[in-house]
């Protein structure tokens, strides 16, 4: 392998270990307990500022019970099934859908939240660098930001620096919560390209874009 693909691959393994450690449920707080990594050193290496080493990817990889293969993007794709695909199956935690393999800039993920039966505690919050962009697709989520409160539901739209504590969840009962996120490890932000409008057509506001704060 040359030398540029293998900085290559040890730099795409940034989005695939914050991927990993979403899907086991842990923190980078969590995480750095567990495996005697520096929380500082764990950051930088999910936003690209530094190369993991094969010591951090063997526990990280025990840690989250991935494949030092699947972290490096060389795992054989599984073989395509001859029935259709079976449903997803929403389990007790949150599955995370990577939906972007490239190295650097931004990275996108399908979240799905599963279905609860009581009313929810307020998320937990966590901070770190970059910028995200969120869109509802189908039920409500509780995006609590900084000291705000908002309920977001199918088609709501937010954008915030990831440096605010921020933390989301199921906003009660009535189904699970399907939201797409795309996260620019280095504060990159997404550039609209549309003219502005110079009519007066309706537009319909939403929570994200008025700031209306709601209790779920």
């Amino acid at each position: 392998m040359a030398v540029d693909d293998v900085d290559g691959t040890l730099t795409a393994m940034g989005p695939r270990l914050r991927a990993a450690r979403e899907r086991h449920g842990t923190t980078l707080t969590g995480a750095s307990s567990a495996t005697g990594i520096s929380l500082s050193t764990l950051s930088r290496i999910e936003t690209g500022r530094r190369k993991p080493t094969l010591e951090v990817m063997l526990k990280l990889s025990k840690e989250y019970g991935v494949s030092l293969d699947e972290l490096a993007g060389t795992a054989p794709a599984p073989a395509a099934e001859p029935r259709a695909a079976a449903p997803l199956s929403f389990g007790d935690d949150k599955a995370v859908l990577p939906l972007t393999r490239y190295v650097g800039g931004l990275h996108a993920h399908k979240h799905v939240l599963p279905a609860i039966e009581g009313p929810p505690a307020r998320p937990r919050q966590i901070s770190h660098d970059g910028y995200e962009w969120l869109c509802v697709l189908y039920g409500r989520l509780w995006l609590a930001l900084g000291d705000h409160d908002l309920v977001l539901t199918a088609g709501d739209v937010t954008e915030f620096d990831t440096r605010t504590p921020h933390g989301v969840a199921n906003a009660g009962p009535g189904g699970p919560v399907e939201y797409l996120i795309m996260f620019g490890p280095q504060g990159e932000r997404l550039r609209p390209r549309t003219p502005a409008a110079t009519g007066r057509g309706n537009r319909r506001p939403n929570h994200a874009q008025t700031g209306r704060e709601t209790q779920p």
